[in-house]
């Protein structure tokens, strides 16, 4: 029998990964986000900077992608997915944890115990919450929550054989903006 895993996929601003982390602290649990990063950098040796710039950003759209493929269609962007999936596999397979984005949802898709959970919130929230989280800066809130979501987005779909934020593709989808981060999270713990 393999370990109890949530997987958390979200909205930029919905708060997925304080709920995450909300959650995983109540169970007692890790909670993996940046953590897997460090993890990644370790693996390929690259540096660790370099791995949060690019692990999860498809810029530019299908284009670019295409354009940073060498000639038989391999990028550097598939071994830092390739890295991606296999610390993912081995946290899971360490120990019950929550698992923040990097497509851990569809990684893990094979495994018995998993619940995965979408966090969303209408752009009204969403933006007081990325306010509220980050302050102010140059981009106009929404633009950087659209482009945001459009690079995760991509970044899934290249990776995943599923639709990023279709509900048919998660157990369960909260919406935080109408329930708030720690029902979120209580919601989660009560589902684990």
């Amino acid at each position: 029998m393999s370990n109890r895993i949530i997987t958390i996929s979200r909205e930029f601003g919905s708060g997925g990964r304080t709920i995450g982390r909300m959650a995983a602290e109540k169970l007692g649990i890790p909670c993996y986000d940046q953590e897997i990063i460090e993890k990644i950098a370790e693996e390929t040796g690259m540096l660790k900077s370099y791995v949060e710039s690019n692990v999860e950003d498809v810029q530019g759209g299908w284009l670019s992608i295409l354009a940073g493929r060498d000639y038989y269609g391999h990028s550097l962007q598939d071994d830092l997915h390739t890295a991606q999936t296999k610390v993912i596999r081995e946290l899971a397979d360490k120990s019950a944890c929550v698992i923040i984005g990097r497509c851990a949802d569809s990684i893990l898709s094979d495994y018995d115990n998993l619940l995965k959970v979408f966090i969303h919130a209408s752009m009204e929230k969403r933006v007081e919450w990325v306010l509220k989280q980050y302050g102010e800066t140059e981009q106009d809130p929404i633009q950087r929550l659209k482009e945001k979501d459009k690079k995760r987005k991509a970044y899934y779909q290249l990776y995943s054989d599923h639709k990023w934020g279709a509900m048919e593709n998660y157990h369960v989808a909260l919406d935080s903006g109408v329930l708030g981060v720690e029902r979120c999270a209580e919601i989660i713990v009560q589902l684990f």
